[in-house]
Protein backbone atom coordinates (compact mmCIF):
# COMPACT_ATOMS: atom_id res chain seq x y z
CA UNK A 1 0.00 0.00 0.00
CA UNK A 2 1.42 3.57 -0.76
CA UNK A 3 0.02 6.40 0.50
CA UNK A 4 2.52 8.70 -0.68
CA UNK A 5 0.87 11.92 -3.42
CA UNK A 6 0.82 11.37 -6.84
CA UNK A 7 2.26 14.79 -8.88
CA UNK A 8 -1.83 15.22 -9.87
CA UNK A 9 -2.48 14.76 -6.40
CA UNK A 10 0.36 17.12 -5.57
CA UNK A 11 -0.90 20.21 -7.83
CA UNK A 12 -4.49 19.87 -6.81
CA UNK A 13 -3.20 19.98 -3.05
CA UNK A 14 -2.02 23.08 -4.08
CA UNK A 15 -4.02 24.49 -6.04
CA UNK A 16 -6.87 23.86 -3.46
CA UNK A 17 -5.09 25.28 -1.04
CA UNK A 18 -4.43 28.52 -2.40
CA UNK A 19 -8.37 28.83 -3.33
CA UNK A 20 -8.91 28.08 0.64
CA UNK A 21 -6.78 31.10 1.58
CA UNK A 22 -7.58 33.24 -1.18
CA UNK A 23 -11.43 32.98 -1.76
CA UNK A 24 -13.02 31.21 0.88
CA UNK A 25 -11.12 32.10 4.40
CA UNK A 26 -11.31 35.47 3.81
CA UNK A 27 -15.12 35.14 3.24
CA UNK A 28 -15.69 32.77 6.85
CA UNK A 29 -16.62 36.04 8.78
CA UNK A 30 -19.29 37.17 6.30
CA UNK A 31 -20.79 33.75 5.75
CA UNK A 32 -21.77 33.55 9.67
CA UNK A 33 -22.95 36.60 9.63
CA UNK A 34 -25.11 35.95 6.13
CA UNK A 35 -26.07 32.52 7.99
CA UNK A 36 -26.89 33.67 11.36
CA UNK A 37 -29.58 35.89 9.53
CA UNK A 38 -30.85 32.64 7.71
CA UNK A 39 -29.96 34.46 4.02
CA UNK A 40 -29.61 31.64 2.61
CA UNK A 41 -28.24 30.65 -0.17
CA UNK A 42 -25.31 33.25 0.71
CA UNK A 43 -24.71 36.02 -1.56
CA UNK A 44 -21.21 35.06 -2.60
CA UNK A 45 -21.83 31.00 -2.90
CA UNK A 46 -22.50 31.15 -7.16
CA UNK A 47 -19.70 33.21 -7.57
CA UNK A 48 -17.09 30.75 -5.68
CA UNK A 49 -18.97 27.99 -7.55
CA UNK A 50 -18.15 29.37 -10.81
CA UNK A 51 -14.62 30.21 -10.20
CA UNK A 52 -13.91 26.69 -8.20
CA UNK A 53 -15.35 25.34 -11.57
CA UNK A 54 -13.41 27.00 -13.92
CA UNK A 55 -10.04 26.39 -11.48
CA UNK A 56 -10.91 23.05 -12.45
CA UNK A 57 -11.61 22.08 -8.76
CA UNK A 58 -15.17 20.96 -8.72
CA UNK A 59 -17.04 17.57 -8.45
CA UNK A 60 -13.97 15.97 -7.05
CA UNK A 61 -15.29 13.22 -5.20
CA UNK A 62 -16.60 11.34 -8.00
CA UNK A 63 -14.86 8.30 -9.65
CA UNK A 64 -15.48 6.65 -12.67
CA UNK A 65 -17.14 9.68 -14.67
CA UNK A 66 -18.75 9.36 -18.02
CA UNK A 67 -17.27 11.58 -20.85
CA UNK A 68 -20.12 14.06 -20.20
CA UNK A 69 -20.26 14.77 -16.54
CA UNK A 70 -18.63 17.97 -15.59
CA UNK A 71 -15.72 16.75 -12.80
CA UNK A 72 -12.32 15.44 -11.64
CA UNK A 73 -11.40 11.59 -12.58
CA UNK A 74 -10.04 11.06 -8.89
CA UNK A 75 -9.83 7.57 -6.92
CA UNK A 76 -10.79 7.49 -3.03
CA UNK A 77 -7.54 7.64 -1.80
CA UNK A 78 -6.37 10.33 -3.94
CA UNK A 79 -9.93 12.13 -3.47
CA UNK A 80 -8.74 11.71 0.61
CA UNK A 81 -6.08 14.92 1.13
CA UNK A 82 -8.20 17.39 -0.66
CA UNK A 83 -11.28 16.33 1.31
CA UNK A 84 -8.98 17.44 4.49
CA UNK A 85 -8.18 20.61 2.72
CA UNK A 86 -11.75 21.27 2.74
CA UNK A 87 -12.79 20.29 6.06
CA UNK A 88 -11.02 23.11 7.81
CA UNK A 89 -13.40 25.06 6.45
CA UNK A 90 -17.10 23.63 7.36
CA UNK A 91 -19.28 24.73 4.60
CA UNK A 92 -16.04 25.07 1.85
CA UNK A 93 -17.11 21.82 0.20
CA UNK A 94 -20.34 23.14 -1.38
CA UNK A 95 -18.29 25.53 -3.22
CA UNK A 96 -16.52 22.57 -4.99
CA UNK A 97 -19.68 20.72 -5.26
CA UNK A 98 -18.43 18.05 -2.82
CA UNK A 99 -20.89 18.38 0.08
CA UNK A 100 -23.00 16.07 1.73
CA UNK A 101 -25.18 14.40 0.99
CA UNK A 102 -25.07 15.63 -2.73
CA UNK A 103 -22.08 13.76 -3.10
CA UNK A 104 -23.84 10.30 -1.98
CA UNK A 105 -26.75 11.46 -3.88
CA UNK A 106 -24.73 11.88 -7.18
CA UNK A 107 -22.87 8.47 -6.51
CA UNK A 108 -26.21 6.42 -5.84
CA UNK A 109 -27.87 8.57 -9.10
CA UNK A 110 -24.66 8.19 -11.22
CA UNK A 111 -24.65 3.90 -10.13
CA UNK A 112 -28.71 3.28 -10.72
CA UNK A 113 -30.30 6.16 -12.37
CA UNK A 114 -32.55 5.55 -15.47
CA UNK A 115 -30.90 7.71 -18.62
CA UNK A 116 -34.20 9.97 -18.01
CA UNK A 117 -33.67 10.22 -14.34
CA UNK A 118 -29.93 11.50 -14.82
CA UNK A 119 -30.85 13.94 -17.32
CA UNK A 120 -33.81 15.12 -14.51
CA UNK A 121 -31.73 15.22 -11.72
CA UNK A 122 -28.11 13.63 -11.85
CA UNK A 123 -26.67 16.50 -14.65
CA UNK A 124 -28.16 19.40 -12.41
CA UNK A 125 -26.83 18.44 -9.52
CA UNK A 126 -23.10 17.65 -10.60
CA UNK A 127 -23.74 20.99 -12.31
CA UNK A 128 -24.50 22.49 -8.81
CA UNK A 129 -27.42 24.18 -9.71
CA UNK A 130 -29.48 22.44 -7.25
CA UNK A 131 -29.19 20.58 -3.70
CA UNK A 132 -30.81 17.05 -2.75
CA UNK A 133 -31.58 15.25 0.83
CA UNK A 134 -31.42 11.45 1.43
CA UNK A 135 -34.41 10.55 3.12
CA UNK A 136 -33.31 6.98 5.53
CA UNK A 137 -33.86 7.96 9.16
CA UNK A 138 -36.92 7.28 11.01
CA UNK A 139 -37.92 8.65 14.57
CA UNK A 140 -39.58 5.31 15.67
CA UNK A 141 -37.22 2.36 14.60
CA UNK A 142 -33.22 1.86 14.91
CA UNK A 143 -32.41 3.24 11.38
CA UNK A 144 -28.86 2.37 11.53
CA UNK A 145 -30.17 -1.00 10.27
CA UNK A 146 -31.98 -0.05 7.48
CA UNK A 147 -34.05 -3.74 7.71
CA UNK A 148 -35.98 -1.80 10.29
CA UNK A 149 -37.65 0.64 8.26
CA UNK A 150 -41.45 1.06 8.31
CA UNK A 151 -42.04 4.03 5.50
CA UNK A 152 -44.85 2.53 3.22
CA UNK A 153 -44.08 2.38 -0.72
CA UNK A 154 -46.89 1.36 -2.27
CA UNK A 155 -47.40 0.36 -6.08
CA UNK A 156 -50.79 2.10 -7.70
CA UNK A 157 -51.03 1.59 -10.88
CA UNK A 158 -48.65 4.16 -12.59
CA UNK A 159 -47.90 5.39 -9.22
CA UNK A 160 -46.14 4.43 -5.65
CA UNK A 161 -47.63 6.25 -2.73
CA UNK A 162 -45.73 7.08 0.71
CA UNK A 163 -46.70 6.98 3.74
CA UNK A 164 -44.37 7.28 6.86
CA UNK A 165 -41.85 9.68 8.78
CA UNK A 166 -38.92 10.47 8.63
CA UNK A 167 -36.21 12.78 10.54
CA UNK A 168 -32.81 14.36 10.62
CA UNK A 169 -33.35 14.61 6.56
CA UNK A 170 -29.89 17.05 5.84
CA UNK A 171 -30.40 19.58 3.20
CA UNK A 172 -34.16 19.72 3.26
CA UNK A 173 -34.40 22.93 4.56
CA UNK A 174 -31.94 24.23 1.76
CA UNK A 175 -33.89 26.28 -0.74
CA UNK A 176 -31.93 25.02 -3.72
CA UNK A 177 -32.74 21.35 -2.27
CA UNK A 178 -34.84 19.97 -4.95
CA UNK A 179 -35.11 16.61 -4.77
CA UNK A 180 -35.43 13.57 -2.26
CA UNK A 181 -34.22 9.81 -2.41
CA UNK A 182 -36.28 8.08 -0.08
CA UNK A 183 -36.12 5.14 1.29
CA UNK A 184 -39.44 2.42 2.15
CA UNK A 185 -40.70 -0.83 1.86
CA UNK A 186 -42.51 -2.03 -1.49
CA UNK A 187 -42.51 -5.82 -0.47
CA UNK A 188 -42.62 -5.64 3.41
CA UNK A 189 -43.37 -9.66 3.49
CA UNK A 190 -40.27 -10.68 1.08
CA UNK A 191 -37.01 -11.71 2.22
CA UNK A 192 -35.62 -9.24 4.98
CA UNK A 193 -32.99 -7.75 2.56
CA UNK A 194 -35.37 -7.24 -0.37
CA UNK A 195 -38.43 -5.60 1.28
CA UNK A 196 -36.84 -1.93 0.86
CA UNK A 197 -36.75 0.10 -2.24
CA UNK A 198 -36.22 4.10 -3.09
CA UNK A 199 -38.15 6.51 -4.70
CA UNK A 200 -37.40 10.37 -6.19
CA UNK A 201 -39.59 12.92 -4.35
CA UNK A 202 -39.13 15.84 -5.94
CA UNK A 203 -39.41 19.03 -3.01
CA UNK A 204 -43.16 20.25 -2.92
CA UNK A 205 -44.52 17.07 -4.40
CA UNK A 206 -48.37 16.85 -2.78
CA UNK A 207 -48.39 14.91 0.82
CA UNK A 208 -44.86 15.70 1.54
CA UNK A 209 -44.34 18.48 4.23
CA UNK A 210 -40.84 19.58 5.87
CA UNK A 211 -42.33 19.65 9.29
CA UNK A 212 -39.39 21.13 11.31
CA UNK A 213 -35.73 21.91 11.34
CA UNK A 214 -34.17 20.06 14.12
CA UNK A 215 -31.14 21.94 15.73
CA UNK A 216 -28.26 19.56 17.18
CA UNK A 217 -26.24 20.23 20.23
CA UNK A 218 -28.46 23.76 20.17
CA UNK A 219 -26.81 24.57 16.77
CA UNK A 220 -29.31 25.58 13.90
CA UNK A 221 -28.25 24.91 10.88
CA UNK A 222 -29.65 26.61 7.78
CA UNK A 223 -29.40 23.86 5.75
CA UNK A 224 -31.44 21.60 8.10
CA UNK A 225 -31.81 18.77 9.84
CA UNK A 226 -35.48 17.92 8.93
CA UNK A 227 -38.57 15.90 10.03
CA UNK A 228 -41.01 15.04 7.23
CA UNK A 229 -43.95 13.21 6.66
CA UNK A 230 -45.30 11.88 3.78
CA UNK A 231 -49.11 11.32 3.99
CA UNK A 232 -50.74 9.86 0.84
CA UNK A 233 -47.34 10.88 -1.01
CA UNK A 234 -47.25 10.34 -4.73
CA UNK A 235 -44.89 9.88 -7.58
CA UNK A 236 -45.28 7.99 -10.75
CA UNK A 237 -43.74 4.70 -10.99
CA UNK A 238 -40.66 5.98 -12.89
CA UNK A 239 -39.82 7.43 -10.23
CA UNK A 240 -38.36 4.60 -9.01
CA UNK A 241 -34.74 4.28 -8.20
CA UNK A 242 -33.04 1.26 -9.34
CA UNK A 243 -35.39 -2.01 -9.29
CA UNK A 244 -37.84 -2.65 -6.71
CA UNK A 245 -35.90 -4.87 -3.57
CA UNK A 246 -32.68 -3.22 -4.36
CA UNK A 247 -32.99 -0.56 -1.63
CA UNK A 248 -31.26 -1.47 0.99
CA UNK A 249 -27.85 -2.66 -1.76
CA UNK A 250 -28.09 0.55 -3.06
CA UNK A 251 -28.41 1.68 0.75
CA UNK A 252 -25.13 0.53 1.64
CA UNK A 253 -23.47 1.44 -1.69
CA UNK A 254 -24.17 4.92 -0.82
CA UNK A 255 -23.43 5.09 2.97
CA UNK A 256 -19.92 3.28 2.56
CA UNK A 257 -18.31 5.94 0.53
CA UNK A 258 -20.64 8.75 2.65
CA UNK A 259 -18.70 7.91 5.85
CA UNK A 260 -15.43 8.02 4.50
CA UNK A 261 -15.84 11.65 3.00
CA UNK A 262 -17.22 12.44 6.87
CA UNK A 263 -13.98 10.86 8.29
CA UNK A 264 -11.64 12.63 5.99
CA UNK A 265 -13.12 16.48 6.01
CA UNK A 266 -13.07 15.89 10.41
CA UNK A 267 -9.42 15.08 9.38
CA UNK A 268 -8.57 18.61 7.90
CA UNK A 269 -11.02 19.76 11.14
CA UNK A 270 -8.78 18.12 13.75
CA UNK A 271 -5.28 19.37 11.90
CA UNK A 272 -6.82 22.83 11.66
CA UNK A 273 -7.72 22.37 16.13
CA UNK A 274 -4.07 21.46 16.74
CA UNK A 275 -2.78 24.22 15.05
CA UNK A 276 -4.67 26.54 16.76
CA UNK A 277 -3.79 25.26 20.05
CA UNK A 278 -0.26 25.28 18.98
CA UNK A 279 -0.21 28.92 18.10
CA UNK A 280 -2.59 29.53 21.08
CA UNK A 281 0.53 28.06 23.61
CA UNK A 282 3.00 30.18 21.59
CA UNK A 283 1.86 33.54 22.00
CA UNK A 284 -0.19 32.88 25.64
CA UNK A 285 1.49 32.95 29.45
CA UNK A 286 0.46 31.86 32.56
CA UNK A 287 1.96 31.78 36.21
CA UNK A 288 5.09 33.11 34.06
CA UNK A 289 5.83 30.81 31.25
CA UNK A 290 4.46 30.30 27.62
CA UNK A 291 1.81 27.62 27.37
CA UNK A 292 3.93 25.20 25.09
CA UNK A 293 6.75 25.43 27.77
CA UNK A 294 4.27 23.68 29.98
CA UNK A 295 4.45 20.06 30.24
CA UNK A 296 0.61 19.14 30.57
CA UNK A 297 0.47 21.19 27.20
CA UNK A 298 3.20 19.89 25.52
CA UNK A 299 1.88 16.10 26.48
CA UNK A 300 -1.66 17.25 24.66
CA UNK A 301 -0.05 18.61 21.66
CA UNK A 302 2.03 15.35 21.20
CA UNK A 303 -1.13 12.89 21.85
CA UNK A 304 -3.18 15.33 19.21
CA UNK A 305 -0.30 14.25 16.35
CA UNK A 306 -0.19 10.62 17.03
CA UNK A 307 -3.61 10.29 17.18
CA UNK A 308 -4.49 12.29 14.08
CA UNK A 309 -1.78 10.24 12.32
CA UNK A 310 -3.08 7.36 13.77
CA UNK A 311 -6.66 7.98 12.18
CA UNK A 312 -5.66 9.16 9.19
CA UNK A 313 -3.46 6.03 8.05
CA UNK A 314 -6.62 4.10 8.96
CA UNK A 315 -8.74 6.47 6.22
CA UNK A 316 -6.07 5.97 4.03
CA UNK A 317 -5.72 2.40 3.92
CA UNK A 318 -9.83 2.24 3.61
CA UNK A 319 -9.51 4.43 0.70
CA UNK A 320 -7.11 1.68 -0.66
CA UNK A 321 -9.00 -0.82 0.00
CA UNK A 322 -12.54 0.52 -1.73
CA UNK A 323 -10.56 1.55 -4.69
CA UNK A 324 -8.89 -1.81 -4.93
CA UNK A 325 -11.80 -4.11 -3.81
CA UNK A 326 -15.06 -2.09 -3.78
CA UNK A 327 -16.80 -0.94 -0.62
CA UNK A 328 -18.00 -4.63 0.43
CA UNK A 329 -14.41 -5.64 1.37
CA UNK A 330 -13.80 -2.85 3.04
CA UNK A 331 -16.94 -2.32 5.78
CA UNK A 332 -14.50 -3.41 8.34
CA UNK A 333 -12.22 -0.63 7.82
CA UNK A 334 -15.47 1.51 6.92
CA UNK A 335 -16.56 1.08 10.55
CA UNK A 336 -12.98 0.89 12.21
CA UNK A 337 -13.06 5.04 11.21
CA UNK A 338 -16.37 5.82 11.66
CA UNK A 339 -15.77 4.81 15.29
CA UNK A 340 -11.67 5.90 15.53
CA UNK A 341 -11.97 9.64 13.87
CA UNK A 342 -15.22 11.71 15.62
CA UNK A 343 -13.32 10.31 18.98
CA UNK A 344 -10.11 11.52 18.13
CA UNK A 345 -11.88 15.36 16.91
CA UNK A 346 -13.31 15.47 20.28
CA UNK A 347 -10.03 14.40 21.86
CA UNK A 348 -8.16 16.80 19.88
CA UNK A 349 -10.60 20.03 19.71
CA UNK A 350 -10.96 19.68 23.77
CA UNK A 351 -7.66 19.78 24.25
CA UNK A 352 -7.45 23.12 21.75
CA UNK A 353 -10.52 24.19 23.87
CA UNK A 354 -9.16 23.65 26.84
CA UNK A 355 -5.42 25.47 25.88
CA UNK A 356 -7.99 28.50 24.33
CA UNK A 357 -9.83 28.44 27.86
CA UNK A 358 -13.65 30.19 27.82
CA UNK A 359 -12.72 31.73 24.36
CA UNK A 360 -12.53 27.94 23.10
CA UNK A 361 -16.42 27.81 23.92
CA UNK A 362 -17.11 30.89 21.85
CA UNK A 363 -18.22 31.62 18.34
CA UNK A 364 -15.03 33.79 17.95
CA UNK A 365 -13.07 30.52 17.19
CA UNK A 366 -14.36 27.43 15.11
CA UNK A 367 -13.37 24.87 18.08
CA UNK A 368 -17.18 24.69 19.51
CA UNK A 369 -18.65 24.19 15.98
CA UNK A 370 -15.88 21.32 15.16
CA UNK A 371 -16.33 19.49 18.62
CA UNK A 372 -20.16 20.06 17.48
CA UNK A 373 -19.33 18.28 14.49
CA UNK A 374 -17.74 15.43 15.77
CA UNK A 375 -19.84 14.89 18.45
CA UNK A 376 -23.16 14.33 16.08
CA UNK A 377 -20.57 12.29 13.81
CA UNK A 378 -20.56 9.41 16.51
CA UNK A 379 -24.33 8.89 15.83
CA UNK A 380 -24.41 10.24 11.99
CA UNK A 381 -24.48 7.41 9.57
CA UNK A 382 -24.62 4.64 12.63
CA UNK A 383 -23.99 5.20 16.43
CA UNK A 384 -20.55 3.46 17.59
CA UNK A 385 -22.25 1.05 19.17
CA UNK A 386 -23.50 -0.41 15.68
CA UNK A 387 -20.15 -0.18 13.98
CA UNK A 388 -18.21 -1.68 16.94
CA UNK A 389 -20.70 -4.81 17.10
CA UNK A 390 -19.96 -5.36 13.32
CA UNK A 391 -16.26 -5.00 13.71
CA UNK A 392 -16.71 -7.46 16.54
CA UNK A 393 -18.46 -9.86 14.98
CA UNK A 394 -16.71 -9.98 12.26
CA UNK A 395 -13.21 -10.49 14.37
CA UNK A 396 -15.13 -13.50 16.24
CA UNK A 397 -15.81 -15.25 13.00
CA UNK A 398 -12.68 -15.22 11.67
CA UNK A 399 -11.78 -16.21 14.47
CA UNK A 400 -13.83 -19.78 14.11
CA UNK A 401 -12.60 -19.90 11.03
CA UNK A 402 -9.07 -20.34 11.97
CA UNK A 403 -8.09 -23.93 11.68
CA UNK A 404 -5.71 -23.43 15.33
CA UNK A 405 -6.42 -21.25 18.18
CA UNK A 406 -4.55 -18.79 19.39
CA UNK A 407 -4.52 -20.41 22.93
CA UNK A 408 -2.30 -23.60 21.66
CA UNK A 409 0.52 -21.23 22.09
CA UNK A 410 -0.19 -21.55 25.73
CA UNK A 411 -1.03 -25.37 26.03
CA UNK A 412 -0.20 -26.39 29.07
CA UNK A 413 2.20 -30.24 28.66
CA UNK A 414 -0.54 -33.23 29.02
CA UNK A 415 1.67 -34.62 32.39
CA UNK A 416 0.10 -38.19 31.56
CA UNK A 417 1.99 -38.64 28.21
CA UNK A 418 5.05 -40.28 28.15
CA UNK A 419 6.56 -37.50 25.98
CA UNK A 420 5.95 -35.15 28.89
CA UNK A 421 8.92 -33.45 29.77
CA UNK A 422 8.62 -33.99 33.75
CA UNK A 423 7.59 -37.55 33.78
CA UNK A 424 8.75 -38.78 30.13
CA UNK A 425 12.13 -40.28 29.81
CA UNK A 426 13.70 -37.87 28.14
CA UNK A 427 16.36 -37.21 31.52
CA UNK A 428 15.31 -33.79 32.14
CA UNK A 429 13.64 -34.08 35.35
CA UNK A 430 14.42 -36.40 38.22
Amino acid sequence: MDFGYSEKVEDLRSRLRDFMDTHIVPRHRQWLKETSEERYPVSFMDDLKALAREEGLWNLFLPGLHDDEPGTRLTNLEYAPLAEIMGRVIWSSEVFNCNAPDTGNMELLHMFASAEQREKWLVPLLNGEIRSCFAMTEPDVASSDATNITTSIRHDGDEYVINGRKWFITGAANPACKIAIVMGKTAPDAERHRQQSMVLVPLGTPGMKVVRNIPIMNHHSHEGHCEIVFEDCRVPASNLLGEEGDGFMMAQARLGPGRIHHCMRSIGQSELALEMMIDRSLERRTFGKYLHEQGTIQERIALSRCEIDQARLLVLKTAWMIDRFGAKAARNEISMIKVVVPQMQLNVTDRAMQCFGAMGLTPDTPLADIWTWGRALRIVDGPDEVHMRSIARSEIKSARERNFSSMDYFSVPDRTSEENIWEGNSGTAE
